[in-house]
């Protein structure tokens, strides 16, 4: 059943043969579209190749993710690590420390380096990993970076210190400090995605049953609103829709998406997905929404314009789907499984389970690397 549509409209499993390591990716071509910006953007924005697209760019690689090891990265909450997967085999390649707690693994915004957030309180730390290697180095000691996002001018780093109730500004990439944004109605405050102008953000509060919104240019809060399908609702993910036009954000409690309108002003819709409701990804040509179902093992296939139910996944035996990548190609879609210390792999096409890799305690914002596009607006592959 569609809830709200209305206000939605004009809104078999075999081992694969072993292969050897994997080769640095080759230099890519440079996407060659000319800007067409039709709109008012934050100062500072890359304009968009297309306006009707938010995520046009991610069909084509940049020349800063040339020579980068085609690689999926698996941080671990429960056993403090990171666990590195040759996506050709399906073999784990390398395992090291993550810091107390590792929750993402983020590109940064130029994309020339990933970093594995940790942040068990009262620490915290961002460990740096170079795509060309795919080994760490020198940590970088922020507090409780639970997860991690980048103005979509680049300035600035966004930790979200979730555990304190505060989105902190750090100058990127020196990593100087900025700006402690308190956010005391926030509780649990989590993920974020941007407006298409750049000029907002739309942000979840876990514990809240909440949602806030942030101007970006003067890191300022202006505005919130409470979620109303369920009294203890847990928003998790909030993703932008392909053509701008709205915000999808996952509830683990009210087990579907709420629907805001693009520049994030009001509540416009509620699609049910199913139980626990999570993440929110796009297939490469932008026509499909991929909505994780933690507490079902399943994932629903949406259409990102109409909020139409197309398809629905589910993981023979059960699972517990998280965070995740599609993978360069878009035609797998690579998901932790949180609570079943398991990685999911998925046909884009099909909705097949074709791989799922046993892997450490509590796996959660898995990364698949590199990823095509322009540049990282952070989580777990949030390009455009």
């Amino acid at each position: 059943m569609l809830v709200a549509v209305t206000a939605l409209a004009g809104c078999g499993q075999a081992d694969p043969k072993p292969q050897a390591q994997p080769e640095p990716v080759p230099t890519p071509a440079v996407t060659s579209a000319p800007p067409t910006p039709t709109m008012d953007l934050l100062p500072g924005m890359p304009p968009p190749i297309d306006t009707a697209d938010v995520y046009a760019a991610t069909n084509t690689f940049s020349a800063a993710v040339a020579g980068a090891r085609e690689l999926v990265y698996v941080p671990h909450n429960g056993s403090h690590d990171i666990w590195v997967i040759d996506p050709k085999t399906y073999q784990v390649i390398d395992k090291f420390d993550g810091g107390k707690e590792p929750q993402h693994v983020v590109p940064g915004y130029d994309m020339r380096t990933l970093y594995a957030t940790a942040d068990e309180i009262p620490g915290g730390s961002l460990t740096p990993i170079d795509p060309k290697t795919g080994k760490p180095g020198e940590v970088i000691h922020v507090q409780d970076p639970y997860n991690l996002y980048f103005t979509p001018d680049g300035r600035f780093a966004i930790v979200v210190a979730e555990a304190y109730k505060r989105l902190d500004f750090y100058e990127y990439p020196s990593w100087k400090p900025n700006k402690k944004l308190s956010v005391p109605e926030c509780a649990g405050v989590n993920h974020m995605d941007f407006t298409a102008d750049g000029k907002r953000a739309l942000v979840t509060c876990e514990f809240a049953n909440k949602m806030i919104v942030v101007d970006v240019a003067t890191m300022e809060q202006v505005g919130s609103f409470t979620l109303d399908q369920v009294a203890n609702g847990m928003p998790q993910d909030s993703r932008l829709s392909p053509d701008g036009k709205r915000f999808y954000v996952a509830d683990m409690m009210a087990n579907g998406v709420y629907v805001f309108d693009g520049n994030a002003d009001r509540q416009i819709g509620f699609i049910p997905t199913g139980r626990g409701a999570h993440a929110v990804y796009f297939s490469r040509d932008s026509k499909r929404m991929f909505v994780t179902n933690r507490g079902e093992g399943t994932i629903t296939v949406l259409d990102p314009v109409t909020g139409a139910k197309t398809g629905k996944w589910t993981i023979p035996g059960g699972g517990s789907p998280d965070m995740g990548s599609l993978s360069a190609d878009g035609t797998r879609f690579w998901v932790s499984g949180r609570y079943h210390n398991e990685v999911y792999v998925f046909d884009t096409t099909s909705g097949e389970l074709v791989k799922r890799i046993p892997v450490g305690s509590g796996p959660h914002g898995l990364t698949y690397w590199p990823q095509p596009g322009r540049y990282s607006l952070g989580h777990t592959s949030n390009i455009r």
